[in-house]
């Protein structure tokens, strides 16, 4: 088919990608299917989005309005974030959070368990008040927050249908200024973890693991809640914009503006614009969520094999996301940080190294985000709720129209 994901490392397996236009069409192409996935910006690095022997269905040609209501916003599930954020703002509204790519389609990110970063911030799974979804005979349902069944689709792998639409609570919009710190000595980052969290709304740690220090600290205050701070214990301002990966001399000119200066939600809360290429570019990545009591401990594990996973590194990110239900969302049941990394496109020898930092995360109940590489094989034990899941899986989908490898291996114990 010669169709790969964004960053090149799978090529999908699918016998054909269709385009349908209207969700009638999509309603038709699932039904005649054997076998049938989504396709959204095409962001995760792994198979979780293929359909082996089946189709694909783009749908970024979906005429898909954005309708603003009662403090809500339907938007297309092939909507990116950063098509309709500023349209938002504009109207008085703004999404409690966003990823750091504004990149990104709002059914796939919500469908692997995306985030931002805040303490008290959870997933965007849980701005999702309503779901449109095409079942596996080609009917099209809508799932509320009311339904009980609700929490098991928020974040669904993909594996109950196609998701057409999606309703996202809103809240007053604000503005956020961003202020980095350079050079935070890990024993101050150790010692004073819980209020680093909690210097502003959104707040990420980027590091290499075998630097002396955090190389940077990233601190997104809402404007209306900003406190005025010289350094942040022992780190201090940054002397210009950076970049994450600023430590490998990545420019910043993809970034969104820094240094204090006050602008809309949606221009700040990524940390890259929608105008340029996110992050770097030519990367893979990997992402692991661990308790949030456990932070501390799962970090220091990871810098003791900082000689081996430096090497393959651009840069790794450190940031708390709050707990939500949603019964496959890596923060299900309670506050997660996540240690993200992203490495360089070497597949191989990441992967290579992927069974050495799973061992080192084990004993904090590390969970892996479902769009990145990883290596543990079924994930049951993590997720109390994945019973639960497959259930629901096998009623809406009992042909398995909407499995894959991937779900088998890590989902369905296949």
């Amino acid at each position: 088919m010669g169709e790969s994901n964004w960053a090149g490392n799978h090529a999908y397996g699918a016998d054909a990608v269709l385009t349908p236009r209207t969700v009638d069409e999509v309603r038709e192409a699932v039904a005649a299917a054997a076998g049938v996935k989504a396709l959204g910006s095409r962001h995760c690095f792994n198979a979780i989005a293929d359909s082996p022997g089946g189709v694909l269905l783009d749908l970024s040609g979906l005429d898909t309005p954005v309708e603003i209501h009662d403090g809500t916003v339907t938007v297309g599930g092939s909507a990116r974030y950063g098509d309709f954020a500023a349209q938002l703002h504009a109207a008085g509204f703004a999404l409690p959070n966003l990823a750091s790519l504004p990149h990104i389609t709002v059914a796939g990110s919500i469908a692997t368990g995306t985030h931002g970063s805040g303490r008290r911030q959870p997933g965007l799974a849980s701005a999702v008040s309503a779901i449109e979804l095409v079942t596996a005979d080609g009917g099209l349902r809508t799932f509320t927050r009311e339904d009980g069944e609700f929490p098991g689709l928020a974040v669904g792998l993909g594996a109950f249908g196609v998701v057409t639409r999606l309703t996202l609570d809103l809240v007053p919009a604000f503005d956020v200024r961003q202020d980095v710190f350079d050079d935070l000595p890990w024993d101050a980052a150790y010692r004073h973890f819980d209020e680093i969290e909690d210097a502003g709304y959104s707040v990420s740690m980027f590091t290499n693991w075998v630097h002396d220090v955090v190389d940077q600290v990233w601190v997104k205050s809402r404007v209306d809640a900003f406190t005025d701070r010289p350094g942040l214990f022992g780190a201090v301002p940054a002397d210009g914009p950076r970049h994450p990966a600023h430590a490998a001399g990545i420019p910043a000119d993809n970034c969104t503006p820094q240094q204090g200066v006050p602008g809309p939600w949606h221009e700040r809360l990524p940390h890259f614009a929608l105008a340029f290429t996110p992050s770097v570019g030519d990367e893979l990545q990997s992402e692991y969520f661990v308790p949030y009591r456990h932070a501390v401990a799962a970090v220091r594990a990871v810098r003791e094999i900082g000689d081996l996973v430096a090497p393959l590194l651009l840069v790794s990110e450190i940031r708390a996301i709050a707990g939500d239900e949603a019964w496959l969302s890596p923060c299900h049941g309670g506050d997660r940080v996540a240690l993200h990394f992203t490495w360089q496109p070497r597949q191989a020898d990441v992967e290579a190294v992927l069974p050495v930092l799973e061992e080192r995360l084990a004993p904090f109940g590390a969970r892996p985000h479902w769009g990145k590489l990883f290596h543990s094989g079924g994930l049951e034990a993590l997720y109390p709720r994945m019973a639960d899941f497959r259930a629901l899986a096998g009623e809406l989908d009992p042909g398995g129209k909407f499995r894959n490898p991937f779900l088998d291996r890590h989902v369905f114990g296949g």
